[in-house]
């Protein structure tokens, strides 16, 4: 199996708000970048689905590399939560409904057609391909027209 490196990164104005994703993929001296953008998210959403388009545009089952400043992404994996989830019904420890299952179920059924293994960076550090990824997820945020983004009041 060919092996691809991928770096992720997921952005949001506001926690709900405007949201963007953007990811590298880097296969031997090839390189190819993505992102996109939703105008009513959440950080955690943008990061899942920078991880899921990343791995979408691969075109084979690959060994892949997913390196990530997203804890929350990591650790469904490398801590079980995923599983344990999976196996309780998408339901929590605490027996709450998971939380974005509609992109944890995308992103499980893409980790079983490529071998990937999760890694944990250091966000808006000294990782270039990581900060590429941050700046791709806010540029993505500046397309959303105005007119699509909701309207945020001060707190009262």
């Amino acid at each position: 199996m060919d092996r691809v490196t991928i770096y992720t990164d997921g952005a949001c104005s506001y926690n709900p708000g405007p949201g963007g994703w953007g990811c590298v993929l880097i296969y031997g001296r090839h390189r190819k970048e993505s992102s996109g953008n939703a105008a009513e998210t959440t950080n955690n959403r943008m990061e899942l689905t920078a991880a899921i388009e990343a791995l979408r545009m691969l075109k084979r089952s690959c060994i892949v590399d997913l390196y990530t400043d997203s804890a929350y992404l990591c650790n469904a994996f490398d801590k079980g939560w995923l599983k344990n989830w999976r196996t309780n019904g998408w339901k929590t420890a605490n027996r709450h409904d998971v939380e974005n299952k509609d992109l944890w179920e995308q992103l499980d059924a893409l980790c079983g057609t490529h071998t990937v293994t999760f890694h944990k960076v250091k966000g808006h550090a000294d990782n270039e391909e990581n900060n590429r990824c941050d700046k791709l997820a806010r540029d993505a945020i500046k397309q959303i027209p105005e007119t699509e983004q909701p309207i945020k009041t001060p707190e009262a």
